[in-house]
Order: C-alpha cells, then structure tokens, then sequence
C-alpha cells in the first residue's frame, strides 16, 4: 500500500470515526436497526479506533515527508 492510499484510508477512518465518537449519528442508526443494546459498547470500539486512525494517518504523513525530494 503506497502512502497516498494510507494517508486517504487514515484521513476518512478518522474522520467517520470522529464523527461516530462526537455525535449522535450512529447511536440513532443503531437504535433504528433495533440493536440498541450495544449503544453502551460503542465507546469502547469507537476512541480505540479513532487512536488507530489518527496513527495511521501521522505514519502516512512520516512516509509521504520521506518520499518527498529534499531541495
């Protein structure tokens, strides 16, 4: 996976998983399905991944500052 493709996986994960930890979208997506039993979960899943996705997008960012020409 080149560091174009790591850095826009890391850029959009962060960002839906931004979006799901601040705001209520998905506990209302979750309770519509009826699966409202795992809303007390969610943060659980939700911070952890959100860490991932921001480390994914700062060794994107290290790759693409190594890649780059030195001038």
């Amino acid at each position: 996976m080149n560091h174009k493709a790591l850095l826009r996986t890391g850029l959009i994960g962060t960002a839906v998983a931004a979006l799901c930890c601040f705001t209520p979208q998905l506990i209302v997506v979750v309770s519509a399905v009826g699966l409202s039993v795992v809303i007390g979960y969610l943060d659980y899943v939700l911070l952890p991944a959100l860490g991932v996705f921001i480390v994914i997008t700062g060794y994107a960012l290290h790759l693409r500052s190594r890649a780059a020409p030195s001038l």
